[in-house]
């Protein structure tokens, strides 16, 4: 198991970003959360098997979120325990 922990910058705030993300989740054997951050980027955390994890996010990349997107910072890194959905954490 991997993550991915990406800050989205761009139009990323108050267009429905987080729920878009977690609605492509939904197709994906993946968990993490997508939250806002008060510098107006989004951050996402990812987890699963590596080559789903890449799957998941090349969906965000070509759905119609891509067009908001000015840049996404991706580090990869060990999964965390306990996580059991995809969710949109405040």
């Amino acid at each position: 198991m991997k993550a991915a922990h990406v800050f989205f910058s761009g139009t990323v705030q108050g267009v429905g970003f987080r729920y878009s993300c977690r609605q492509v989740a939904m197709g994906f054997d993946v968990t993490g959360w997508v939250r806002n951050v008060d510098d107006g980027r989004v951050e996402l955390w990812v987890q699963g098997e590596p080559e789903e994890v890449k799957e998941f996010l090349k969906a965000v990349d070509e759905s119609h979120l891509k067009g908001l997107i000015s840049k996404a910072a991706v580090d990869w890194t060990a999964a965390e325990e306990g996580l059991t959905d995809f969710s949109i954490s405040h």
